[in-house]
């Protein structure tokens, strides 16, 4: 019996979700792509994100963050202003296991990611 108990205890310990990341009050986030997603997945984000916010300025050319045009960085792009408008939630940066939350501001140049 008591090896029963035991036994489902580490069970649920192990079925339990992954800890929360604990962040400083003010501390902001960003959403960004694994730099080891493949092409087709980036542009499944990059299809989902943007049916939800509007991406208009990532597909214009001469928009501050058109460039560089290529799917990792348009990506990054919209999935950030998905998980930015939909709250900051950590399952707003899941994109099937596909995205990073990160505390370091992925801006460049005047390209301001929000």
């Amino acid at each position: 019996m008591a090896k029963a108990i035991l036994t489902l205890f580490f069970l649920l310990l192990s079925c339990s979700s992954a800890p929360m990341l604990t962040l400083a009050d003010g501390q902001k986030t960003w959403c960004v792509a694994k730099p080891s997603s493949d092409n087709a997945i980036l542009q499944q984000n990059i299809n989902f994100a943007c049916s939800n916010v509007d991406c208009r300025s990532i597909f214009q050319e001469g928009c501050p963050c058109f460039s560089p045009n290529n799917l990792i960085n348009h990506a990054s792009i919209a999935m950030n202003l998905y998980y930015q408008t939909k709250g900051r939630n950590p399952w707003n940066c899941h994109f099937g296991n596909s995205a990073l939350v990160v505390v370091t501001d992925p801006s460049y140049g005047s390209c301001t990611y929000e």
